[in-house]
């Protein structure tokens, strides 16, 4: 069975998630914390949500998850190249206005692109070091 467009664009095993905070980077605003880091190839960005429990019950989870991906679709064109972003929202996500999540998601997108873009991937970074 075909893989659909939009799993394509998601972060789906543990492993993965766990790359990202190990080997990534981090950006924080005011309602998230993002994570991120390059990938060698593929087919563009990747998006993973962590909501953990201490955020509230189920409903109150699921609203987060649905707010935050949808304001992550809706800039993800200003991620060009190939990373894995983990978005880690914090409590007063269920009380901001949409707008304003919107603004922070498009910040955290345009400052890891400008990280990303120019810098040679992490597997290059790693193996330049080892050289030197």
């Amino acid at each position: 069975m075909p893989v659909s467009r939009t799993r394509a664009r998601r972060l789906q095993k543990h492993a993965e998630f766990d790359q990202v905070y190990r080997r990534g980077r981090r950006h924080f605003s005011p309602h998230m914390t993002v994570f991120f880091l390059r990938r060698e190839a593929g087919p563009g960005p990747r998006v993973g949500f962590t909501v953990g429990r201490v955020l509230g019950g189920a409903v109150e989870r699921n609203r987060i998850r649905r707010r935050l991906r949808e304001a992550a679709r809706l800039e993800l064109g200003k991620l060009p190249e190939p990373v894995d972003v983990v978005i880690h929202p914090k409590k007063s996500v269920l009380k901001a206005e949409f707008s304003q999540l919107r603004e922070e998601m498009a910040e955290a997108f345009e400052k890891i692109r400008a990280s990303v873009q120019g810098r040679p991937s992490s597997s290059a970074e790693a193996a330049a070091e080892g050289a030197r």
